[in-house]
C-alpha cells in the first residue's frame, strides 16, 4: 500500500510544490504589454478630459439653465395694456380685470393623457376640445411647463373650473380689454387679439396694431420653487408687471360721435348701408375724426363673450371689417378738379380769364366708324366758364379741355392744348395720390393712377384721349382713398401745405410732407372757386351757404358699376378764410349724386362751429 504525502501550506497557497515550482519557467511581461496599456489610459484619459471640456464651459449655461429648471420656473404675468385716450383725455380703450386658465403639465399624472382632462375644460368653457388640444401640443416644453389654455373667461367660469379639483389647471388674474362705444372707434382704434404663442393680448388691427409695443407695456414673472418630485412648494414675484403707456390721439370723441350718428343716419334715410366720414386739422394734419361704415364692435375681437359673434362679421357681405376710410380706393370724381385746375394754371394751359363754352357734351370723331362720335357730356349744359365757374359749377366740358385738350374740328370748339396724362399723372404723384400716406394706421391703400402703357398691356387697347378725358374729371381708372383726398383738399385750405394725416402727433408729423405756399396766384383761384361752389347760387355745394360759418367746397359724383351706381363725394373746410377743419362725406352708391353728401357735411359743420369754433372769437369767418 502507497503511502500518501502530507500537503504543505504553500503548497495549498502558492499551487503547486518545490518540485512542481522548479520545473515551471517564470517570465517578466513583454515591453508591447506595457505600452498598449499605457496608450489605452491615456485614451480614456482624454476622452474623460474632452467630455469635461465640452460640458463645461461651453454647455455649462445650458446644464444650469435644465437645472434650475427643474428647481424653479418662471410664469409670465400680464401687463395691463395701456389706455387710449382722444385729444381732450376721454377714454376710448382701457383694460379691464379677468381671468385665464394654464395648465401645468408637471402636475400631470404619469401615464394620464393630457386629452381627458382638457375636454373636462373645453365644457366648461364652451370650447371645442381640439382647440385646447392644439394649444397643449404647440407648447415648447423645453421653455415652460406652464401652458395658457384660455383667456379673459367669466368669474362664473373660473369658480366652475376650480370646482373641479384638478391640480393641473390653475386659474390666474389677468386682463381684458374693453373698447368704450365700440363701434364708433373700431376704425380708428381696431382691435386685439391673443398671440398664438403665449395668448397674451397683442394689437392686430388699427393703432391697437400700430402701437402695440407702446401699449403693451412690460410683462412681469414669477417663479414657481419645485421640490425634486417637481411640484411646487413656494412662489415669488421676481419682476412686477409694467403696464403700457397711456396712448393720446388725436381724434376728438364728442366730433366723432356726432359725426357717426349723422352719417348712420343719413345712409339710413338713402335706404343705404355705406360711406366714410373724415376730419382733418389742415394747419397739422392732425386727424379729427375717421369713420368708415358699416362699423362692428371692437369689444367683439377682445372679449371672449362675445366671439359667436366674429364668424358673422367675417362673413358679412357688407365687409364692416374692411376700413373704407384708408383701404377703401374710389374714383373721386368732380372732387378730384381741383387739383386739375391747380396743374392746368400752373402749367400755363389755361390763363385766370380763358373761357370754354358747355355746350353739355363734346363729341370726339370715331375713325373707324364716323357716323357715330364717341360723346362726352357734361351734365348740364353751362355757357361759358372760366377756371373759377368751372369749379363752382363743377363744369366737365372745361376740364376735359384742360386736361385733355380739344382738338379742331370737334364740333363748337376750337383747339386748344391739354395737359395730358402724363403731366396729370405727374402732378397726382406730387399730391400723394397713387402712394401710402403714411398715416399710423394699418392696410392702407395706395390707389391707382392711370398709365397708358398699363392699359395697353391688360386690355389690348392704345391710350386714346378719351381716357385722358375721363382721369380729367375723376373717372376711368382713376383710383384714390378719401385719406388721400381729404389730405390733398386739407393741403388748399392750409395755403399750400401738405400734412402726412396722423392719429398720433410726433416730431415728423409737424412738417409738411409737400409746401407749394409759393403758388399763391394758382391757389387763390382755386380757393375762390371751392367758395363760390358754396357762395354763388349755381355752386353744386350751395346749400351750405347759410350756415354761421363761410364754407368753401367741392362735390364729385363718381359713376361705377358700368355706370349704373354712382359715388357721391364732398370735401371742403371751414372757415374758409381761417380753416379749422377739412372734411370728407363719402356716401357709396347714393341715389342722387353728391347732394346725398353735402347735408351730412353741413349738419357735421354746424355742429362743429357751435361746439369748437363759436367759442374762439379770433378765428376770421
Amino acid at each position: 500500500m502507497k503511502k500518501r504525502r502530507e500537503l504543505q501550506f504553500d503548497e495549498v497557497v502558492f499551487g503547486g510544490s518545490d518540485a512542481d515550482r522548479a520545473r515551471s519557467l517564470e517570465l517578466p511581461p513583454s515591453k508591447a504589454t506595457f505600452v498598449l496599456v499605457a496608450v489605452f489610459i491615456a485614451a480614456l484619459l482624454l476622452l474623460v478630459l474632452g467630455r469635461i471640456l465640452f460640458l463645461y464651459p461651453a454647455q455649462a449655461a445650458f446644464y444650469a439653465a435644465r437645472a434650475n429648471a427643474n428647481a424653479h420656473e418662471a410664469v409670465i404675468v400680464p401687463a395691463r395694456r395701456g389706455v387710449i385716450t382722444d385729444r381732450f383725455g376721454a377714454v376710448l380703450a382701457k383694460s379691464k380685470s379677468s381671468f385665464s386658465v394654464v395648465m401645468d403639465v408637471t402636475r400631470l399624472p404619469r401615464g394620464e393623457h393630457p386629452e381627458v382632462y382638457l375636454a373636462q375644460l373645453a365644457e366648461i368653457l364652451g370650447l371645442d376640445p381640439a382647440v385646447l388640444t392644439e394649444a397643449f401640443y404647440k407648447t415648447d416644453f423645453e421653455k415652460s411647463s406652464v401652458v395658457p389654455l384660455a383667456r379673459n373667461i367669466t368669474s362664473e367660469e373660473a369658480i366652475a373650473v376650480d370646482g373641479l379639483n384638478i391640480p393641473v389647471f390653475k386659474v390666474i388674474d389677468d386682463f381684458e380689454r374693453e373698447y368704450v362705444k365700440g363701434p364708433i372707434y373700431a376704425s380708428v382704434l381696431g382691435y386685439v387679439g391673443a398671440d398664438t404663442v403665449t395668448k397674451l393680448p397683442v394689437g392686430k388691427t388699427g393703432v391697437e396694431a400700430v402701437y402695440d409695443d407702446v401699449l403693451r407695456g412690460l410683462d412681469g414673472t414669477s417663479l414657481l420653487y419645485r421640490d425634486a418630485r417637481g411640484k411646487v412648494f413656494d412662489s415669488r414675484v421676481t419682476q412686477d408687471p409694467e403696464p403700457g403707456a397711456t396712448l393720446k390721439l388725436t381724434i376728438d370723441a364728442d366730433l366723432q360721435e356726432y359725426f357717426y350718428d349723422r352719417m348712420r343716419a343719413g345712409l339710413r334715410s338713402l335706404g343705404k348701408t355705406s360711406g366714410v366720414g373724415l376730419a382733418i386739422d389742415p394747419k397739422t394734419g392732425e386727424i379729427l375724426s375717421l369713420i368708415s361704415l358699416p362699423s362692428f364692435d371692437s369689444n367683439v375681437f377682445a372679449q371672449k363673450a362675445l366671439s359667436d359673434d366674429r364668424t358673422a362679421l367675417l362673413r358679412d357681405p357688407l365687409k364692416p371689417l374692411f376700413n373704407r376710410a384708408v383701404s377703401g380706393a374710389y374714383n373721386p370724381g368732380s372732387a378730384i378738379k381741383p387739383l386739375v385746375a391747380l396743374a392746368a394754371l400752373k402749367e400755363g394751359i389755361v390763363t385766370p380769364e380763358e373761357q370754354f363754352f358747355s355746350a353739355g357734351f363734346i363729341e370726339v370723331a370715331n375713325p373707324y366708324n364716323p357716323d357715330q362720335p364717341s360723346r362726352f357730356v357734361d351734365w348740364k349744359a353751362h355757357g361759358w366758364v372760366d377756371v373759377k365757374s368751372a369749379l363752382a359749377r363743377s363744369s366737365n366740358i372745361y376740364f376735359y379741355a384742360v386736361g385733355g385738350g380739344l382738338l379742331n374740328g370737334q364740333k363748337n370748339y376750337r383747339g386748344h392744348a391739354g395737359l395730358g396724362i402724363a403731366k396729370l399723372r405727374e402732378y397726382w404723384q406730387k399730391f400723394g395720390f397713387g402712394q401710402k400716406t403714411g398715416v399710423d394706421l394699418t392696410a392702407e391703400n395706395s390707389g391707382f393712377l392711370p398709365d397708358p402703357d398699363e392699359k395697353e398691356k391688360r386690355t389690348g387697347q392704345i391710350w386714346r384721349i378719351g381716357d385722358t378725358y375721363n382721369a380729367s374729371i375723376g373717372q376711368g381708372d382713376l383710383l384714390v382713398t378719401p385719406l388721400q383726398l381729404i389730405a390733398f383738399t386739407a393741403s388748399i385750405a392750409s395755403g399750400g401745405r401738405l400734412y402726412r394725416p396722423h392719429l398720433v402727433a410726433s416730431a415728423e408729423s409737424t412738417s409738411p410732407v409737400l409746401d407749394y405756399s409759393s403758388w399763391t396766384n394758382e391757389l387763390a383761384l382755386v380757393r375762390e372757386g371751392m367758395e363760390d361752389a358754396v357762395r354763388k347760387p349755381y355752386g353744386t355745394a350751395s346749400l351750405l351757404y347759410d350756415l354761421p360759418m363761410f364754407v368753401a367746397g367741392k362735390t364729385g359724383s363718381a359713376q361705377f358699376a358700368n355706370n349704373t351706381k354712382t359715388n357721391a363725394f364732398f370735401v371742403g373746410y371751414a372757415p374758409a378764410h381761417d380753416p379749422r377743419i377739412a372734411l370728407l362725406v363719402l356716401v357709396e352708391d347714393a341715389k342722387g349724386g353728391s347732394l346725398n353728401a353735402v347735408p351730412i357735411a353741413k349738419e357735421v359743420l354746424a355742429w362743429y362751429y357751435e361746439h369748437r369754433i363759436a367759442s374762439s372769437p379770433d378765428i376770421k369767418n
